[in-house]
């Protein structure tokens, strides 16, 4: 990696809200990002999840440049075949029968909220410490992590927090007056953890008890990224709702509630809406990422590739003194460290090589499903090398 010939400077028109790299973006193409230095780096962080099928695949450039010169917006008001066509891609491969179309995961996780408290008229929801649902009010709410709510005043009433993977905890929290609980089968931001099959089962068998429901967030998960359509497949549960984002679009800004036909009365006229979800270009990105996924077997490479990435990071890494652990299903891994992760994340994107953090201790790692396997292999030892350069 070249030494870099300018610094990337804060621009003071922007709110500080990101810890920005000194990295200015020039360009993507499949697994590479281009800096304007002419750096280039393997993205092993896919957007942070988003662009499954690498930067700028062709086939869904040239649907949303198709739908470009047909029409950008009308409003909701309109029928939109495409919009149609997407739903129908999602209902076909989950268990759910409808759709609701937002422009994040945010967007989608506070549709869920709404949805889930409209159906039961009851008020509480059960989320877990460390999990991670968005910053809107509602989503915020629901995330377990005390950092992101901090600074804006008191979250919103009923929401309840409990441990991850304790089946006792949860028996003594969900009641009559529990609307839903809401998991991510993979606690992405909250350091690569999967949630337990005990502990799954135990969820969907409490909110079928207690006649609460069942949202699964598939912000991060979905989409392939665990070798399954969605994570929650791999479990044998069948939740209420389901949550999508990051994936869903290859990188262009949309989001999705799936949710059960019987659900359908309390999201009637004027229940909640959107000026921009569901728009012709967002369903276009859609439909071409979906269909290119499942023609073309790439959530099927995933589970492959993933398989193998994770032996070879257990096989290499597990035997260095500063790892605690490694962890993660499909092309998701975590790696655990003794000590903060943010000094190896930052030499390893000094060697070309873009990871992310998933809490204070953790590499996390989400590669596009196109990487080659070679450039996988090599990220792992460039872990290793990086690892053992920093403990000498």
């Amino acid at each position: 990696m070249e030494k870099q010939e300018e610094t990337a400077q804060e621009n003071e028109e922007l709110f500080p809200t990101y810890k920005r790299w000194e990295l200015t973006f020039q360009k993507a193409e499949d697994t590479t990002i281009t800096d304007t230095n002419g750096n280039r780096y393997q993205d092993f962080m896919a957007g942070i999840g988003v662009v499954n099928l690498g930067h700028g695949h062709p086939a869904v450039v040239q649907a949303v440049e198709k739908q470009l010169h047909e029409g950008w917006h009308a409003s909701n008001f309109f029928h939109y075949s495409q919009q149609e066509e997407a739903a129908h891609l999602l209902t076909s491969h989950s268990c759910g029968d409808l759709v609701f179309f937002a422009n994040s995961g945010a967007e989608a996780n506070e549709a869920a909220i709404k949805l889930a408290r409209k159906h039961t008229s009851r008020k509480k929801i059960i989320s877990f410490v460390q999990s991670f649902h968005g910053r809107t009010f509602g989503s915020m709410a629901a995330t377990g992590q005390t950092a992101v709510q901090e600074g804006f005043g008191p979250m919103p009433e009923g929401f309840v927090r409990l441990p991850f993977n304790d089946v006792n905890e949860l028996e003594k929290a969900i009641d009559e007056d529990t609307a839903a609980v809401i998991m991510e089968i993979v606690q992405g931001e909250g350091g690569v953890r999967p949630a337990d099959e005990k502990f799954v089962k135990a969820v969907q068998e409490q909110v079928e008890k207690n006649g609460a429901l069942l949202i699964c967030d598939e912000i991060q998960t979905g989409i392939g990224r665990t070798g399954t359509f969605f994570a929650h497949e791999q479990r044998g549960i069948e939740p209420d709702i389901i949550t999508s984002a990051k994936g869903l679009g290859n990188g262009f800004p949309v989001g999705a509630m799936i949710g059960k036909q019987f659900l359908k009365e309390s999201f009637g006229p004027g229940s909640h809406g959107t000026t921009f979800g569901g728009n012709p270009l967002a369903m276009a990105a859609v439909r071409a990422t979906l269909q290119t996924l499942t023609e073309e077997k790439w959530i099927e490479a995933a589970a492959e590739k993933g398989e193998r990435f994770l032996n070879e990071l257990n096989r290499v890494l597990r035997p260095l003194p500063v790892v605690e652990d490694v962890r993660g299903v499909g092309m998701m891994a975590g790696v655990e460290l003794t000590e903060a992760s943010a000094p190896a994340i930052k030499a390893l994107r000094e060697k070309g090589m873009l990871v992310i953090g998933a809490g204070p201790n953790v590499i996390r790692m989400l590669p596009p499903f196109t990487m080659k396997e070679e450039t996988l292999v090599k990220g792992v030892h460039d872990i290793k090398e990086t690892l053992q350069s920093i403990q000498s």
